[in-house]
């Protein structure tokens, strides 16, 4: 659980694109994580990732039956390039308009103009699907972290995404911004918080989105319906903060 691999090549992580649970599809790459959503009223893109990794987004959004020029709106989870790199690029494809936490508005300008930004509690709704956004701070300052619901066979699945948990920015001398470790561990306890019945990685090996994902379409077996993984993920990061602290100390 929780393991990752590193890509020397954009193409060497190309992963099958498949449907998650109810209205969710993955269509990222192993390096950097792509969800999409189908609201039956336009798309909503989640972190198109690396621009040099966009043909493949690109490519699995078409295999999925769907069209890049049907997303109405692209959220970006934090500033950094390995989500929001290639939002520019698929801006001009769609004439999407993009959400990004309230702080890191400034930061996220060297890759995109942001269209709305999002303040704790703020909703976005569209067709079917409407998202709840919290602020989660830590990772960098302005991350943010969603919900919603989706159904499937007659069933409504909650679904959350913690929108950073990377430890990187949390080491002495990389930090994204002073005070980043107490509002980590402040944004961790407030998502315990929450109760998520469908956890999507914001890196596919927050929850192990690949083995998941391969499973599911060879078997049809849906591990991703986990009410414990959301808490024992956010568990192992803040387990992980402490590691880094201790490093520094």
């Amino acid at each position: 659980m929780f393991t990752r691999r590193k890509i020397q090549n954009p193409w060497e992580g190309k992963l099958q694109p498949f449907k998650i649970i109810g209205n969710i599809y993955f269509v990222g790459t192993f390096q950097a994580s792509c969800h999409l959503i189908d609201t039956k009223d336009g798309l909503i893109l989640i972190d198109p990732g690396y621009a040099n990794a966009l043909y493949l987004v690109v490519r699995s959004i078409y295999e999925l039956g769907f069209n890049p020029k049907d997303i109405k709106y692209i959220i970006n989870t934090h500033w950094h390039g390995d989500h929001a790199e290639a939002t520019a690029a698929m801006v001009d494809l769609s004439g999407a308009k993009t959400l990004i936490g309230r702080h890191d508005a400034e930061k996220a300008k060297r890759y995109f103009a942001p269209d709305i930004l999002v303040s704790e509690g703020d909703t976005l709704s569209l067709g079917n699907t409407t998202i709840s956004f919290m602020e989660t701070p830590g990772h960098t300052r302005g991350t943010i972290s969603f919900f919603f619901e989706t159904e499937e066979n007659g069933q409504t699945y909650r679904v959350g995404m913690f929108g950073g948990a990377g430890a990187n920015t949390l080491a002495q001398g990389r930090f994204d911004y002073d005070g980043c470790r107490e509002d980590y561990r402040d944004s961790l306890h407030r998502l315990q918080k929450e109760n998520v019945d469908v956890f999507i990685g914001n890196h596919v090996w927050n929850n192990d989105t690949a083995v998941k994902g391969e499973l599911l379409l060879k078997t049809g077996e849906n591990k991703f319906i986990d009410k414990n993984l959301w808490h024992e993920f956010l568990t192992y990061c803040e387990k992980r903060l402490d590691e880094v602290i201790a490093k520094d100390t």
